[in-house]
């Protein structure tokens, strides 16, 4: 979400050089985009570790390093866009004369030169970003959800699709996150894959790791309608897969923002948590049906139940599904 401040600050510094600092396993989203001039990779699992095998003479002289390569930028404005102690550290460290951070807490507000509040009243998606570009001058048109793909990333997705098979039109599936309050029920994904075979789309399911036994569950469940690639990607494969997608249909998880931010035909289910309720996209839609509860966040008061994403049946979502496919 945070990507649009990309297409804002080309726009407001022209010809100015942005560099972006990440953490190494969420860089593929950053690397093809031409308005980035260099990424560093924070390789925060590395360092772990390193301090974990007490290799801390090799820990050090890493981290001085990179912290030298930063300072060495001399930049005229570093933007802390989580607001963390570890975000505020690095700010420091990078040595910018002028530092803003977005909602910072943990105390990093201190590290800054100047603290925006994230809170604002919008049903937009990005909207602190979106604030925070319009802090800096930047024209509230000018933000755009900004991902780009790169070819060997195009080109791994291509052998993939071509290898399960996966015939086009296909629909992916993003059921996974690491709240259970969050999640819609296995078998409605299940009845809703064969609803779609039915309309001649095949579905595939996309998650990491940690999420392929619980695709492979919705799979059995709904049989050969489903393409379990749960595990088997990268970010950025990921990506090229959601790029040849002709519909996405999520839950509140970084998959479904970025069919989105793709321009991809997207569908999200919100209950317990509601990030925005504009897509910013005329193919793009929520479904959010709030209860006195919602959204509750981290604090669901059901009892496990998560009435809230119940309330999203399989022909509500079908037919809003019918209704976005191009």
């Amino acid at each position: 979400m945070a990507s649009g401040l990309t297409s804002s600050l080309c726009q407001l510094y022209p010809g100015a050089k942005i560099d972006w600092l990440i953490e190494d396993t969420n860089a593929d989203l950053l690397r093809a985009n031409p308005g980035i001039n260099k990424i560093y990779l924070w390789p925060r699992r590395n360092w772990r570790s390193l301090r974990q095998e007490w290799r801390l003479r090799q820990l050090f002289g890493e981290f001085f390093r990179f912290a030298g390569d930063l300072r060495a930028e001399r930049y005229d404005l570093i933007l802390d866009l989580q607001g963390l102690l570890k975000s505020g550290l690095w700010a420091v460290l990078a040595g910018g004369r002028r530092r803003i951070g977005l909602g910072s807490r943990e105390g990093s507000g201190l590290l800054m030169t100047e603290v925006l509040d994230r809170h604002i009243d919008s049903p937009l998606i990005g909207k602190e970003y979106r604030k925070l570009a319009e802090y800096l001058g930047a024209l509230s048109d000018s933000f755009q959800l900004d991902i780009a793909v790169s070819d060997p990333d195009r080109a791994t997705a291509a052998e993939l699709l071509i290898k399960a098979p996966v015939v086009e039109p296909f629909v992916v599936l993003a059921p996974f996150t690491t709240r259970p309050q969050k999640h819609w029920f296995d078998e409605r994904w299940a009845e809703l894959t064969t609803r779609l075979r039915s309309n001649a789309c095949s579905a595939v399911i996309l998650g990491w790791g940690g999420d392929r036994e619980k695709a492979e569950i919705i799979a059995a469940m709904a049989g050969n309608d489903l393409v379990n690639f749960a595990g088997m990607t990268s970010l950025g494969q990921c990506a090229a897969i959601i790029e040849r997608a002709a519909l996405v249909i999520g839950v509140d998880t970084g998959l479904t923002h970025l069919g989105i931010a793709l321009n991809i035909p997207t569908l999200a289910l919100f209950g317990s948590t509601r990030p925005y309720l504009d897509t910013g996209r005329s193919n793009s839609r929520v479904l959010f049906e709030p209860l006195e509860c919602s959204p509750c966040r981290r604090r669901p008061t059901c009892g496990g139940t998560f009435d809230c994403m119940r309330r999203h049946s399989v022909d509500s979502v079908f037919q809003e599904a019918m209704a976005i496919l191009p």
